[in-house]
Protein backbone atom coordinates (compact mmCIF):
# COMPACT_ATOMS: atom_id res chain seq x y z
CA UNK A 1 0.00 0.00 0.00
CA UNK A 2 1.14 3.52 -0.79
CA UNK A 3 0.83 6.79 1.07
CA UNK A 4 0.71 9.77 -1.30
CA UNK A 5 1.85 13.20 -0.15
CA UNK A 6 1.09 16.26 -2.28
CA UNK A 7 2.85 19.45 -1.19
CA UNK A 8 2.40 22.80 -2.90
CA UNK A 9 1.58 21.38 -6.33
CA UNK A 10 0.62 24.13 -8.80
CA UNK A 11 0.01 24.21 -12.55
CA UNK A 12 -0.77 26.82 -15.21
CA UNK A 13 -1.12 26.11 -18.91
CA UNK A 14 -1.17 29.83 -19.70
CA UNK A 15 0.81 32.53 -17.86
CA UNK A 16 -1.25 34.07 -15.10
CA UNK A 17 -4.11 31.58 -15.46
CA UNK A 18 -3.63 28.93 -12.75
CA UNK A 19 -5.38 25.60 -13.22
CA UNK A 20 -4.14 24.36 -9.85
CA UNK A 21 -3.22 26.67 -7.00
CA UNK A 22 -0.75 25.36 -4.41
CA UNK A 23 -2.21 23.14 -1.70
CA UNK A 24 -1.17 20.24 0.51
CA UNK A 25 -2.94 16.88 0.65
CA UNK A 26 -2.14 13.41 2.01
CA UNK A 27 -3.84 10.25 0.73
CA UNK A 28 -3.44 7.47 3.24
CA UNK A 29 -2.30 3.96 2.30
CA UNK A 30 -5.23 1.80 1.19
CA UNK A 31 -7.58 4.76 0.94
CA UNK A 32 -10.19 5.20 -1.80
CA UNK A 33 -9.89 8.95 -2.17
CA UNK A 34 -12.09 11.14 -4.37
CA UNK A 35 -11.45 14.45 -6.09
CA UNK A 36 -14.87 16.01 -6.59
CA UNK A 37 -15.68 19.21 -8.44
CA UNK A 38 -17.12 20.80 -11.58
CA UNK A 39 -15.49 20.57 -15.00
CA UNK A 40 -12.39 22.74 -15.24
CA UNK A 41 -11.69 22.83 -11.49
CA UNK A 42 -8.25 21.19 -11.84
CA UNK A 43 -9.00 17.67 -10.62
CA UNK A 44 -8.04 15.86 -13.85
CA UNK A 45 -4.87 17.95 -14.11
CA UNK A 46 -3.87 16.80 -10.63
CA UNK A 47 -4.57 13.19 -11.63
CA UNK A 48 -2.31 13.51 -14.66
CA UNK A 49 0.42 15.12 -12.59
CA UNK A 50 0.33 12.13 -10.24
CA UNK A 51 0.49 9.78 -13.24
CA UNK A 52 3.52 11.63 -14.62
CA UNK A 53 1.67 12.70 -17.78
CA UNK A 54 1.80 16.41 -16.87
CA UNK A 55 4.70 18.17 -15.16
CA UNK A 56 3.80 20.55 -12.31
CA UNK A 57 5.11 24.10 -12.19
CA UNK A 58 6.02 23.73 -8.54
CA UNK A 59 5.58 21.44 -5.55
CA UNK A 60 6.51 17.92 -4.52
CA UNK A 61 4.83 14.50 -4.77
CA UNK A 62 5.96 11.64 -2.56
CA UNK A 63 5.01 7.95 -2.64
CA UNK A 64 5.77 6.38 0.75
CA UNK A 65 8.14 9.27 1.48
CA UNK A 66 10.04 9.00 -1.84
CA UNK A 67 10.07 12.08 -4.08
CA UNK A 68 8.69 10.98 -7.47
CA UNK A 69 7.83 14.47 -8.81
CA UNK A 70 10.17 14.24 -11.82
CA UNK A 71 10.09 10.46 -12.20
CA UNK A 72 9.05 9.08 -15.60
CA UNK A 73 5.48 7.68 -15.75
CA UNK A 74 6.59 4.08 -16.24
CA UNK A 75 8.83 4.23 -13.16
CA UNK A 76 6.32 5.50 -10.61
CA UNK A 77 3.86 2.54 -10.86
CA UNK A 78 0.76 4.69 -11.11
CA UNK A 79 -1.85 3.01 -13.34
CA UNK A 80 -4.69 5.02 -14.85
CA UNK A 81 -8.19 4.05 -15.96
CA UNK A 82 -9.29 6.64 -18.52
CA UNK A 83 -12.77 7.98 -19.14
CA UNK A 84 -12.81 6.58 -22.70
CA UNK A 85 -11.09 3.31 -21.59
CA UNK A 86 -8.29 3.68 -24.26
CA UNK A 87 -8.49 0.02 -25.31
CA UNK A 88 -6.97 -1.49 -28.47
CA UNK A 89 -9.89 -2.68 -30.65
CA UNK A 90 -7.72 -5.05 -32.75
CA UNK A 91 -6.40 -6.91 -29.69
CA UNK A 92 -8.16 -9.52 -27.57
CA UNK A 93 -9.22 -8.83 -24.01
CA UNK A 94 -6.22 -10.84 -22.78
CA UNK A 95 -3.76 -8.83 -24.88
CA UNK A 96 -5.27 -5.53 -23.79
CA UNK A 97 -4.89 -6.45 -20.14
CA UNK A 98 -1.37 -7.76 -20.79
CA UNK A 99 -0.25 -4.57 -22.54
CA UNK A 100 1.27 -2.83 -19.52
CA UNK A 101 3.04 -5.98 -18.37
CA UNK A 102 4.56 -6.58 -21.81
CA UNK A 103 5.72 -2.96 -21.96
CA UNK A 104 7.42 -3.46 -18.58
CA UNK A 105 9.20 -6.57 -19.87
CA UNK A 106 7.39 -9.14 -17.73
CA UNK A 107 7.91 -12.82 -18.53
CA UNK A 108 5.35 -15.04 -20.24
CA UNK A 109 4.35 -16.89 -17.06
CA UNK A 110 4.05 -13.66 -15.05
CA UNK A 111 1.83 -12.18 -17.76
CA UNK A 112 -0.39 -15.25 -17.84
CA UNK A 113 -0.74 -15.32 -14.05
CA UNK A 114 -1.36 -11.59 -13.54
CA UNK A 115 -3.75 -11.20 -16.48
CA UNK A 116 -5.77 -14.23 -15.39
CA UNK A 117 -5.97 -12.93 -11.82
CA UNK A 118 -7.01 -9.44 -12.99
CA UNK A 119 -9.73 -10.81 -15.28
CA UNK A 120 -11.05 -13.01 -12.50
CA UNK A 121 -11.11 -10.00 -10.19
CA UNK A 122 -13.37 -8.09 -12.62
CA UNK A 123 -15.38 -11.23 -13.46
CA UNK A 124 -14.30 -11.42 -17.12
CA UNK A 125 -12.23 -14.61 -17.11
CA UNK A 126 -14.49 -16.18 -19.75
CA UNK A 127 -14.00 -13.21 -22.11
CA UNK A 128 -10.20 -13.39 -22.46
CA UNK A 129 -10.27 -14.37 -26.15
CA UNK A 130 -12.91 -11.87 -27.26
CA UNK A 131 -12.18 -8.65 -29.15
CA UNK A 132 -13.06 -5.27 -27.66
CA UNK A 133 -15.80 -4.28 -30.17
CA UNK A 134 -17.81 -7.37 -29.16
CA UNK A 135 -18.05 -6.20 -25.53
CA UNK A 136 -20.67 -4.02 -23.88
CA UNK A 137 -19.74 -0.68 -22.39
CA UNK A 138 -19.71 -2.15 -18.90
CA UNK A 139 -17.45 -5.01 -19.99
CA UNK A 140 -15.04 -2.59 -21.68
CA UNK A 141 -14.87 -0.59 -18.48
CA UNK A 142 -13.95 -3.77 -16.62
CA UNK A 143 -11.21 -4.57 -19.14
CA UNK A 144 -9.71 -1.11 -18.61
CA UNK A 145 -9.81 -1.67 -14.86
CA UNK A 146 -8.25 -5.14 -15.21
CA UNK A 147 -5.41 -3.69 -17.30
CA UNK A 148 -4.62 -1.23 -14.51
CA UNK A 149 -4.84 -3.93 -11.82
CA UNK A 150 -2.58 -6.37 -13.71
CA UNK A 151 0.53 -4.23 -13.21
CA UNK A 152 0.02 -4.24 -9.42
CA UNK A 153 0.09 -0.44 -9.19
CA UNK A 154 1.37 1.57 -6.26
CA UNK A 155 -1.42 4.04 -7.00
CA UNK A 156 -4.61 3.43 -8.99
CA UNK A 157 -5.90 6.53 -10.79
CA UNK A 158 -9.48 6.64 -12.10
CA UNK A 159 -10.57 9.52 -14.34
CA UNK A 160 -14.40 9.56 -14.40
CA UNK A 161 -14.45 5.87 -15.42
CA UNK A 162 -18.23 5.45 -15.19
CA UNK A 163 -19.37 8.52 -17.13
CA UNK A 164 -20.06 6.55 -20.33
CA UNK A 165 -22.26 3.94 -18.66
CA UNK A 166 -26.01 3.96 -18.16
CA UNK A 167 -27.46 4.51 -14.69
CA UNK A 168 -27.94 0.81 -13.87
CA UNK A 169 -24.38 -0.11 -14.85
CA UNK A 170 -22.96 2.88 -12.99
CA UNK A 171 -24.63 1.72 -9.79
CA UNK A 172 -23.30 -1.82 -10.21
CA UNK A 173 -19.76 -0.69 -11.04
CA UNK A 174 -19.59 1.63 -8.04
CA UNK A 175 -19.87 -1.39 -5.77
CA UNK A 176 -17.43 -3.41 -7.90
CA UNK A 177 -14.71 -0.77 -7.95
CA UNK A 178 -14.90 -0.23 -4.21
CA UNK A 179 -14.90 -4.00 -3.58
CA UNK A 180 -11.84 -4.52 -5.79
CA UNK A 181 -9.89 -1.63 -4.26
CA UNK A 182 -10.53 -2.92 -0.74
CA UNK A 183 -9.82 -6.58 -1.58
CA UNK A 184 -6.52 -5.61 -3.24
CA UNK A 185 -5.66 -3.07 -0.49
CA UNK A 186 -5.12 -0.46 -3.19
CA UNK A 187 -4.49 3.22 -2.70
CA UNK A 188 -6.79 4.80 -5.29
CA UNK A 189 -7.54 8.33 -6.43
CA UNK A 190 -10.85 8.74 -8.23
CA UNK A 191 -11.84 11.89 -10.14
CA UNK A 192 -15.53 12.69 -10.67
CA UNK A 193 -18.05 15.51 -10.90
CA UNK A 194 -20.82 13.12 -9.74
CA UNK A 195 -21.58 13.75 -6.08
CA UNK A 196 -23.48 10.44 -5.71
CA UNK A 197 -20.41 8.49 -6.86
CA UNK A 198 -18.24 10.32 -4.37
CA UNK A 199 -20.63 10.08 -1.42
CA UNK A 200 -21.40 6.39 -1.97
CA UNK A 201 -17.85 5.14 -2.64
CA UNK A 202 -15.23 7.35 -0.99
CA UNK A 203 -13.33 6.94 2.23
CA UNK A 204 -12.56 10.65 1.98
CA UNK A 205 -13.42 13.41 -0.47
CA UNK A 206 -11.54 16.55 -1.51
CA UNK A 207 -13.94 19.12 -2.99
CA UNK A 208 -12.28 21.41 -5.55
CA UNK A 209 -13.32 24.59 -7.33
CA UNK A 210 -11.31 27.00 -9.44
CA UNK A 211 -8.07 25.11 -8.82
CA UNK A 212 -8.47 25.46 -5.06
CA UNK A 213 -9.03 22.72 -2.51
CA UNK A 214 -12.23 23.84 -0.77
CA UNK A 215 -12.72 21.11 1.84
CA UNK A 216 -11.48 17.62 2.63
CA UNK A 217 -13.13 15.02 4.83
CA UNK A 218 -15.26 11.92 4.98
CA UNK A 219 -18.47 11.87 2.93
CA UNK A 220 -20.45 12.48 6.11
CA UNK A 221 -18.27 15.43 7.11
CA UNK A 222 -18.38 17.30 3.81
CA UNK A 223 -22.10 16.65 3.31
CA UNK A 224 -23.32 17.41 6.84
CA UNK A 225 -20.77 20.11 7.71
CA UNK A 226 -19.85 22.01 4.51
CA UNK A 227 -17.40 24.81 5.09
CA UNK A 228 -18.78 27.27 2.55
CA UNK A 229 -21.64 27.98 0.18
CA UNK A 230 -19.97 26.29 -2.81
CA UNK A 231 -19.40 22.98 -0.99
CA UNK A 232 -22.90 23.04 0.49
CA UNK A 233 -24.52 23.56 -2.91
CA UNK A 234 -22.29 21.19 -4.85
CA UNK A 235 -22.80 18.28 -2.45
CA UNK A 236 -26.60 18.44 -2.56
CA UNK A 237 -29.78 20.52 -2.47
CA UNK A 238 -29.60 23.15 0.25
CA UNK A 239 -31.66 25.98 1.72
CA UNK A 240 -29.44 29.00 2.30
CA UNK A 241 -30.23 31.45 5.09
CA UNK A 242 -28.82 34.96 5.45
CA UNK A 243 -28.78 36.61 8.85
CA UNK A 244 -26.69 37.98 11.67
CA UNK A 245 -25.44 36.71 15.00
CA UNK A 246 -27.78 37.37 17.92
CA UNK A 247 -25.64 35.96 20.75
CA UNK A 248 -26.24 32.92 22.96
CA UNK A 249 -26.25 30.44 20.05
CA UNK A 250 -28.86 32.31 18.04
CA UNK A 251 -29.07 34.10 14.71
CA UNK A 252 -31.54 36.68 13.42
CA UNK A 253 -32.91 35.67 10.03
CA UNK A 254 -35.85 36.44 7.70
CA UNK A 255 -37.61 33.56 9.50
CA UNK A 256 -37.12 35.19 12.89
CA UNK A 257 -34.65 34.24 15.58
CA UNK A 258 -33.20 30.72 15.16
CA UNK A 259 -31.20 28.56 17.53
CA UNK A 260 -28.02 27.22 15.93
CA UNK A 261 -25.04 25.22 17.22
CA UNK A 262 -21.85 26.92 18.39
CA UNK A 263 -22.59 30.46 17.25
CA UNK A 264 -20.20 32.52 19.37
CA UNK A 265 -19.71 35.38 16.91
CA UNK A 266 -20.13 38.99 18.09
CA UNK A 267 -23.70 40.27 18.07
CA UNK A 268 -24.62 41.73 14.67
CA UNK A 269 -21.99 39.80 12.66
CA UNK A 270 -23.30 38.93 9.21
CA UNK A 271 -23.87 35.18 8.86
CA UNK A 272 -24.55 32.72 6.06
CA UNK A 273 -26.13 29.41 7.05
CA UNK A 274 -27.59 26.37 5.33
CA UNK A 275 -29.92 23.48 6.07
CA UNK A 276 -30.53 20.39 3.92
CA UNK A 277 -34.12 19.79 2.75
CA UNK A 278 -34.26 16.36 4.41
CA UNK A 279 -33.45 17.85 7.83
CA UNK A 280 -36.60 20.01 7.90
CA UNK A 281 -39.77 18.60 9.48
CA UNK A 282 -43.32 19.47 8.37
CA UNK A 283 -45.66 20.03 11.32
CA UNK A 284 -49.27 21.12 11.88
CA UNK A 285 -49.75 24.89 12.11
CA UNK A 286 -50.47 24.75 15.87
CA UNK A 287 -47.36 22.74 16.90
CA UNK A 288 -45.24 24.38 19.60
CA UNK A 289 -41.43 24.43 19.85
CA UNK A 290 -38.27 26.24 18.81
CA UNK A 291 -37.09 27.01 15.26
CA UNK A 292 -40.57 26.62 13.81
CA UNK A 293 -41.61 28.95 11.01
CA UNK A 294 -45.04 29.48 9.38
CA UNK A 295 -45.09 28.33 5.75
CA UNK A 296 -47.57 27.75 2.94
CA UNK A 297 -47.27 24.74 0.62
CA UNK A 298 -46.85 25.97 -2.98
CA UNK A 299 -45.60 22.96 -4.97
CA UNK A 300 -44.44 19.36 -4.97
CA UNK A 301 -42.39 16.85 -6.95
CA UNK A 302 -43.43 13.27 -6.20
CA UNK A 303 -40.53 10.77 -6.46
CA UNK A 304 -42.21 7.58 -5.25
CA UNK A 305 -40.42 6.80 -2.01
CA UNK A 306 -40.03 10.51 -1.29
CA UNK A 307 -41.46 13.89 -2.20
CA UNK A 308 -39.85 17.28 -2.71
CA UNK A 309 -42.12 19.95 -1.26
CA UNK A 310 -41.85 23.67 -2.00
CA UNK A 311 -43.01 26.12 0.66
CA UNK A 312 -43.29 29.89 0.82
CA UNK A 313 -42.04 31.36 4.09
CA UNK A 314 -41.07 34.93 5.01
CA UNK A 315 -41.25 35.94 1.36
CA UNK A 316 -38.82 33.25 0.22
CA UNK A 317 -38.86 29.61 -0.85
CA UNK A 318 -38.00 26.67 1.39
CA UNK A 319 -37.47 23.19 -0.07
CA UNK A 320 -38.25 20.12 2.05
CA UNK A 321 -37.52 16.48 1.23
CA UNK A 322 -39.81 13.99 2.99
CA UNK A 323 -39.66 10.19 2.81
CA UNK A 324 -42.84 8.07 2.79
CA UNK A 325 -44.82 11.30 2.28
CA UNK A 326 -48.53 11.61 3.09
CA UNK A 327 -50.89 13.44 0.75
CA UNK A 328 -50.99 17.20 1.22
CA UNK A 329 -52.95 19.98 -0.46
CA UNK A 330 -51.25 22.85 -2.23
CA UNK A 331 -52.12 26.09 -0.44
CA UNK A 332 -52.40 24.61 3.06
CA UNK A 333 -50.56 26.22 5.98
CA UNK A 334 -47.93 24.38 8.05
CA UNK A 335 -45.05 24.92 10.43
CA UNK A 336 -41.54 23.98 9.31
CA UNK A 337 -39.13 22.88 12.04
CA UNK A 338 -35.46 23.68 11.43
CA UNK A 339 -33.62 21.57 14.05
CA UNK A 340 -30.67 23.50 15.49
CA UNK A 341 -28.20 20.71 14.78
CA UNK A 342 -29.26 20.75 11.11
CA UNK A 343 -28.38 24.43 10.62
CA UNK A 344 -24.77 24.80 9.45
CA UNK A 345 -22.93 28.11 9.62
CA UNK A 346 -20.84 28.80 6.49
CA UNK A 347 -17.61 30.70 5.97
CA UNK A 348 -18.73 32.29 2.73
Amino acid sequence: MTTVEIQGIAKSYQPGVPVLKPFDLTIEAGELFFLLGPSGCGKSTLLRILAGLVEPDSGVIRFNGEDITRLAPEKRRAAMVFQNYALWPHLSVFENVAFGLRTAGAGKETIRREVTAALEMVQLADCAARRIPSLSGGQQQRVALARALAVNPALLLLDEPLSNLDARLRDAMRHEIRRICKERHLTALYVTHDRQEALSMADRIAVMNGGILQQCGTPEQVYNHPCNRFVAGFLGDTNFISGEAAGNGKIRSPFGELNVPACDLPDGTTIAAAIRPERIRILPPDAAGMNRIPARLTGRTFLGESCEWQFEAAGGTVDVLEFAPPERRIGDEFLLELPPDGVVLLRG
